[in-house]
């Protein structure tokens, strides 16, 4: 380390989150995925930073007083900084009631804006570096598994620290046709999955990184068969499955670890011996192998290369269960609907108290009863009421809908995905913002 970066290290003091001000220069102490700025550490130059800064729940900041333009009454190893007075305000009126819960409400508002836009720019962030690496991986392959490794070793460490996770459904708005990956899809939920069965850390980043280059093989396979949105004919179909063996031979190439070949070979295998290429059956399937088949399965249910030919999130999950269940290991397809819940993110519903809405949110310590966002018609779309079911439990789903059922001002205002894209945020959801339908209304 240079002789004036360890200076500035030396230098550096803490400010409490309510001392603020623009012209400090911060750290931001958090992961990647946990904050919206660009970098951990810049200078705060508009109010909207300190306001995001605070709604961090940090409840102090390390700052370098040498890059920084403003001064703070703050010691080096002191805790605290300079408050304001607040005999003004204790001194004040008290507020109008109304005025103090709409308040109440707005920040409700952006603090889950704040932190949707959080998970948002991480799972942009990893889309775009999924889809880059994969694209390289053949003519730079150190370089692309060091990408791939990075992503999968930020998301199995907050995964293996966080005591709770919540799983939302991505608005098709944040990255247009871009937003979708199979492979990210596919290796957040097996990675979700693994967590659920108490698979090791080094055996998550194994079956991490065998999600997001399981497909491998299809670049040797036309185009003409691969982005076909009609049936495939017999001899196309026969050609694709050799997207598994094709892809075992490239991982030999560049290197991949024995289990990584193992889900790239074996995740169109089946429990009952269905699946192909080899047609193996039960404990010959390697375990990392079982997890992918299933969320593989599940994910192209979902977003087919036809958006027509769809299943619903829930529809995909209940076929699943019910007519297909027999392809894939009892306690993996078990998992999966732990950690997804009946009605997956993404599902469209009619509540018991007649109102519908979407679900946006499932919280893995309550996966029965999800975060619904509710068709209000009084209120803008962006400030559309999420309703937390794990705390109104006299509301419950009556029923799943398809999308096209609903009427066209609902329809529109839900926005119900084309295709389903899911990440995961570390921390449990927010306050339900209607609990009840009078206060809806």
């Amino acid at each position: 380390m240079p002789p004036d970066e360890v200076t500035r290290e030396e230098a550096v003091s803490y400010v409490n989150a309510d001392a603020l001000s623009i012209g400090l220069f911060v750290f931001v102490d958090l992961p990647w995925f946990r904050h919206p700025f660009a970098f951990d550490r810049f200078k705060i130059k508009t109010e909207g930073q300190i306001a995001q800064l605070r709604d961090l729940g940090v409840a102090r900041f390390r700052f370098d007083p040498a890059r920084s333009d403003a001064p703070v009454s703050v010691s080096r190893d002191s805790s605290e900084s300079v408050q304001p007075t607040t005999e003004d305000a204790e001194e004040a009126s008290a507020p109008d009631p109304d005025e103090d819960a709409r308040q109440q409400r707005r920040a409700r508002h952006a603090a889950r804006r704040m932190r949707m836009a959080r998970v948002e720019r991480a799972f942009l962030q990893s889309g775009r570096a999924v889809r880059e690496a994969n694209r390289n991986l053949i003519a730079r392959p150190a370089e692309s598994l060091a990408a791939l490794n990075e992503v999968l070793g930020e998301m199995a460490s907050a995964l293996a620290s966080a005591p709770e996770v919540t799983i939302h459904a991505m608005a098709d708005r944040i990255g247009g046709e871009e937003t979708y990956s199979h492979e990210l899809n596919t290796a957040v939920m097996s990675l979700l999955l693994a967590r659920q069965l108490d698979v090791p850390g080094a055996q998550m980043s194994l079956l991490g990184l065998g999600a997001m280059v399981h497909d491998i093989g299809l670049a040797e396979i036309p185009d003409r068969v691969v982005k076909k949105r009609e049936a495939l004919t017999h001899a196309e179909a026969e050609l694709r499955k050799l997207h598994c063996e094709y892809g075992v031979k490239r991982g030999h190439q560049i290197g991949l670890p024995p289990a990584v070949l193992a889900v790239i070979g074996q995740h169109h295998e089946a429990w009952d011996g269905s699946g192909f290429p080899k047609g193996v059956s039960a404990d010959r399937i390697h375990p990392l192998a079982r997890v992918l088949a299933l969320v593989n399965e599940y994910d192209n249910l979902c977003n087919p290369v036809d958006v027509m030919r769809a299943l619903t999130p829930y529809e995909a999950l209940s076929m699943l269960f019910t007519q297909r269940r027999n392809r894939f290991e009892g306690r993996v397809l078990q998992a999966l609907v732990r950690q997804l819940g009946v009605y997956p993110p993404g599902t469209v519903v009619a509540l018991s108290d007649d109102r519908l809405g979407m679900v946006v949110s499932v919280n893995s310590k309550a996966p029965l009863r999800p975060g619904v966002m509710v068709y209000q018609p009084e209120m803008p779309k962006d400030e559309a009421g999420l309703l937390n079911l794990s705390q109104v439990p006299e509301i419950n789903i009556a029923k799943a809908m398809r999308p096209g059922d609903l009427p066209r001002e609902v329809y529109d205002y839900l926005s119900p995905r084309t295709r389903i894209a899911y990440f995961f945020d570390t921390e449990v959801d927010i306050e339900t913002d209607c609990s009840n339908s009078q206060e809806a209304a």
